[in-house]
Formats: C-alpha cells, sequence, structure tokens
C-alpha cells in the first residue's frame, strides 16, 4: 500500500545544486517548480526533489555516542565505481567502510549535507532482491 514517493532535500542554490546532482547522481529533471525541482533516479520509484531554502538545514540526526546519522542512502551495485566517480568529480567522500554483509560511503553536497551510500551483499537481508522477495510474500 505505502511506498517511498519522494525525498526532499534543502538547498540554498537551486541552480547549483541542480546541475551537481545531476552530474553526480545521474539524476533525470522530471519538472521544476518556483522553488524547486523534481528529479528521478536511475533506478527505483523513488524521486528525488531539490528545494530552496534560505539557510543550510539539517539532513542528518544524532544518534547514540555523539555519532551522526543521514536521514537515507543510496543503493548501489558497484560501491567503488560510485566512490571513484565521486572522487573523480571533485567531491567531498568519507572512506568505504566494510561490515561484513554491507559497505558505505558518506559524501557531501554544495550545502555540506551528508549523504550515505550503501552497498548490501546478496547475503544481507537488506539486499534488494531479499527485499523484493519478503515483499512478494505478503
Amino acid at each position: 500500500m505505502f511506498s517511498i514517493g519522494s525525498i526532499f532535500i534543502p538547498v540554498t542554490n537551486l541552480e547549483s545544486s541542480t546541475e551537481w546532482f545531476e552530474r553526480n547522481l545521474d539524476l533525470k529533471k522530471i519538472s521544476d517548480w518556483e522553488d524547486g525541482a523534481g528529479f528521478c533516479l536511475p533506478s527505483g520509484s523513488a524521486q528525488l526533489s531539490l528545494v530552496k531554502v534560505a539557510s543550510a538545514q539539517a539532513t542528518e540526526f544524532e544518534i547514540i555516542r555523539n555519532n551522526r546519522n543521514s536521514y537515507y542512502n543510496f543503493f548501489v551495485n558497484d560501491i567503488e565505481a560510485a566512490h571513484d566517480k565521486l572522487i573523480s568529480n571533485g567531491v567531498k567522500t568519507s572512506e568505504i567502510q566494510d561490515y561484513d554483509d554491507m559497505k558505505f560511503f558518506d559524501f557531501f553536497d554544495l550545502d555540506n549535507n551528508p549523504f550515505s551510500v550503501v552497498y548490501e551483499d546478496i547475503n544481507s537481508p537488506f539486499h534488494p532482491d531479499n527485499i523484493r522477495k519478503m515483499q512478494e510474500k505478503r
């Protein structure tokens, strides 16, 4: 019944951020409006929207032990290629962290919004194929 429709990202410069997100995440613009623009990602059904704001807004929250966590992440099939692409485009990234069935790294947009990129091994219960199997059982 429910699925993720859109993810909204606050940006201070809509034009520059539009170009940045299109170049770095391979987004395709669906439409724009006075203070925003909507995009589709290369795969999946969720949409991403950039919304112009007057000042930078938090896109993460604090978790235990003073760690930070972004509100959502991007799944990729090849985390090394994604990491290399962002680095070659001059995007600030963290190193790839490896946790058995999952690897991840963070990157930052023009407003210094943090985002996580995740790769799930086929053995991970969070791998998209395993999620799909669970959904089909319902």
